[in-house]
């Protein structure tokens, strides 16, 4: 690979994935002859069948994304899943039919991962989801590899995306904006800086969490739900996996917080999960070129940020 991971074309990159996966399987010595592409948004989910074997390629990625930084973050992805499974935790695991390691091939880095069949019936109920998140957390709390503090908020991503909106008032406008960069300012030392966090909310206690909304990537297996996409697996308080699940996702989580022995949720911790999150949100307006379908989702949703109190009435 080279030094940056470079932008493709939307109507190259999907194909230009699926060739690349294909040709990774069949250099490992899997027998691939019909690959079908799963899920296509910010990475390409393609089951190398008839191996039982799905390889995910992140094709939709922030400017500032290099190499080395993409291929630590799938390592440790892959190390956590596979000690979950270990475990017996129900989730989908790295395929034992390849290298547990990141694997580059024509300027993509990807991971491979157990096929599972999917209840495509199910609908997803993300209540019922947060309640057994604390499951999960309950389960990770033991974990015992070296995670970054809050690095699924992607803090360099936020600021490098907020700057580039200030060119693009077609996507944001001036005055959310600039409410979004004063909110960062006053966020950003408490992202970036454990010790910082601490002090602004003691007594909360730090474990390694999931980090990407996980009430919302637990897969329906025919056999059973799992737990899945562990891209941004972090260090940081429980709140951040349930930022914006609503009361509703909250209490549920509670209700399985309490059954693990674990303490509830805290709503001063939860507003400032939900702050930086929506602002993580607004920075992807920046992936927009690469991912037009984004504004439907992030429009509505600073519509309803403009309501909320600011930086989640967090003060620095």
């Amino acid at each position: 690979m080279t030094d940056s991971v470079t932008p493709r074309p939307a109507a190259d990159r999907s194909p230009a994935a699926v060739d690349a996966a294909v040709g990774a399987g069949r250099d490992l010595g899997l027998t691939v002859t019909d690959a079908k592409v799963l899920y296509d948004m910010f990475s390409v989910v393609v089951h190398l069948a008839p191996a039982p074997v799905v390889a995910r390629v992140p094709t939709v990625l922030p400017h500032s994304t290099d190499p080395g930084s993409l291929a630590r973050r799938q390592q440790a992805e892959l190390d956590v899943a596979r000690w979950l499974a270990d475990q017996g935790t129900p989730v989908i695991p790295p395929s034992p039919l390849v290298p547990r390691e990141p694997v580059q091939r024509d300027g993509f880095s990807m991971t491979f991962w157990q096929f599972v069949e999917e209840d495509r019936d199910k609908e997803p109920d993300y209540v019922a989801n947060s309640e057994v998140v604390a499951d999960l957390h309950a389960a990770m709390r033991a974990y015992p590899g070296g995670l970054s503090f809050l690095s699924s908020a992607e803090p360099l991503f936020i600021t490098e995306g907020l700057a580039y909106l200030e060119e693009r008032p077609d996507l944001i406008g001036p005055a959310d904006l600039d409410r979004a960069g004063r909110e960062w300012r006053v966020l950003e030392p408490l992202v970036r800086s454990r010790a910082a966090f601490e002090a602004a909310y003691p007594g909360i206690d730090l474990q390694p969490i999931h980090g990407d909304t996980p009430p919302a990537n637990i897969f329906p297996g025919v056999d059973g739900d799992l737990y899945a996409d562990f891209e941004l697996v972090t260090l940081g308080p429980v709140e951040w996996d349930l930022a914006g699940m609503g009361p509703e996702g909250a209490s549920a989580y509670d209700r399985g917080a309490r059954r693990n022995g674990m303490r509830p949720l805290d709503e001063d911790v939860l507003r400032f999960a939900n702050a930086v999150g929506m602002l993580r949100a607004i920075a992807c307006l920046s992936l927009v070129p690469q991912l037009p379908v984004l504004v439907d989702y992030i429009t509505p949703a600073i519509a309803q940020w403009r309501e909320t109190p600011f930086a989640g009435g967090a003060t620095g």
